[in-house]
């Protein structure tokens, strides 16, 4: 966090706090006000410097394409095709690039594992699960960035 944003923090911890020997109900109030404002700098905090690589079948089933959908770059990517055993390694993706691979043939089912790492250096996985026949599972729930951490296994 940065030093200004925990000064600001304090002082208005101080202000909710010295409120509470005049009036009950304006204490409870700025602590309210504190509680939400630290609630949101530690959400602003959590959803920095998150890569998410997303995988995808293309329409003709002869290649995938990556996207990184995060806010932030993935570097060291490695990318398993698991069946046809297929392995090859991507160097960084910036935010909202995309990189094509093509098979010779065409791939009728796939699992596909990325493994990348972050600009700290926290390395992630994700696997993508192919058909050509199957939908798309494009989660419209999922978060636009991930939250809290919810993302990583351990």
């Amino acid at each position: 966090m940065k030093k200004s944003t925990k000064i600001l923090l304090s002082v208005l911890l101080i202000i909710s706090l010295a409120l509470f020997l005049f009036n009950i109900y304006a204490g409870l109030m700025a602590l309210i006000l504190f509680i939400a404002l630290f609630m949101s700098v530690e959400i602003s905090q959590t959803s920095k410097l998150h890569p998410d690589i997303e995988a995808r079948l293309n329409d003709d089933a002869k290649g995938i394409e990556l996207r990184n959908r995060g806010n932030a770059a993935a570097f060291n990517i490695h990318v398993a095709v698991v069946p046809m055993n297929i392995e090859f390694d991507i160097p960084s993706l910036k935010e909202e690039e995309h990189y094509q691979y093509s098979f010779e043939t065409m791939v009728e089912e796939a699992k596909v594992v990325v493994n990348f790492e972050n600009e700290r250096g926290v390395r992630s996985s994700e696997s993508f699960i192919f058909s050509a026949l199957a939908r798309d599972e494009d989660d419209p729930l999922k978060p636009v960035f991930p939250l809290f951490g919810w993302k990583e296994k351990k």
